[in-house]
C-alpha cells in the first residue's frame, strides 16, 4: 500500500484543524460590556426568571440573575476562551485545553446555582440533538418555577456565545428540543443494550 496518499489526507486534516482553529478564534471574547448594557441583561433576565412563576421569590430571582451572567463570564476567564465556541471545541478535543464543552460550562453553572439552596426555583441539566445526526449533542442549565418541568422552564446557556450568557424560554429555542438529562441517559442504556443485543428491544 502506498503511503503517500494516506499522508496526504493527514495533512489536509491538519490544515483544515488549524485554519478552523485560526479562523474560528479571533480575539479574546471581550467579555465586559458597558455598564448600560450589563445593567439592561441584568433587569432583563431578573423579571424573565420572576415570569416563570407567581411563586418566584423576587430576591431569589436576582441572584440567580446575577450569578448566570457573571459567573459565566467568570467561567469563560478559567476555561481560557479565545474564541467561538465549537473552535474551543476542537481545541479541548484535541488536547490543546483542558475545559470548555458545554457539559463543563453545563455542571459548573449548576453546581454554583446549587449552592444557593433556591426555595422557590428548580435547576434542571438538560440535552439537546443526541440524536441529531449532523448536530452536536448539547447540554445546558434550564431553570424553572419549583415543581415545574424544564419545559416551563428557562435556558441559561453559557456556552453558546463564549461566556455571554444566553437565555430562552425552553420551548422557544430555535433548532433545540430539550430533554431531561435523566431520560437522554436512560435512552443511552437503551440503545448501549440494544447494540449488544439485537434481541433487546423486540
Amino acid at each position: 500500500m502506498n503511503p503517500e496518499p494516506c499522508l496526504t489526507r493527514l495533512l489536509c486534516a491538519c490544515t483544515v484543524i488549524l485554519l478552523l482553529l485560526g479562523g474560528c478564534a479571533g480575539q479574546t471574547p471581550q467579555l465586559e460590556l458597558p455598564l448600560e448594557v450589563e445593567q439592561q441583561r441584568l433587569s432583563d433576565l431578573n423579571l424573565a426568571i420572576l415570569a416563570l412563576g407567581d411563586g418566584v421569590d423576587a430576591g431569589e430571582a436576582r441572584r440567580a440573575a446575577k450569578i448566570a451572567i457573571d459567573y459565566s463570564r467568570q467561567l469563560a476567564r478559567e476555561y481560557e476562551i479565545t474564541g467561538s465556541a465549537l473552535a474551543h471545541n476542537i481545541k479541548v478535543n484535541l488536547g490543546i485545553k483542558q475545559r470548555g464543552l458545554c457539559v463543563d460550562w453545563t455542571r459548573d453553572l449548576l453546581a454554583r446555582m446549587k449552592q444557593e439552596e433556591f426555595h422557590s426555583l428548580d435547576l434542571h441539566w438538560a440535552i439537546a440533538n443526541y440524536e441529531t445526526l449532523f448536530r452536536l449533542e448539547h447540554s445546558t442549565l434550564v431553570i424553572s418555577a419549583r415543581g415545574n418541568s424544564l419545559h416551563q422552564g428557562l435556558i441559561l446557556d453559557p456556552w453558546r456565545n463564549s461566556g455571554h450568557l444566553y437565555w430562552a424560554p425552553t420551548l422557544g429555542d430555535p433548532g433545540y428540543q430539550w430533554k431531561p438529562q435523566a431520560e437522554i441517559h436512560a435512552l443511552k442504556r437503551q440503545h448501549a443494550a440494544a447494540t449488544k443485543n439485537p434481541s433487546y428491544l423486540r
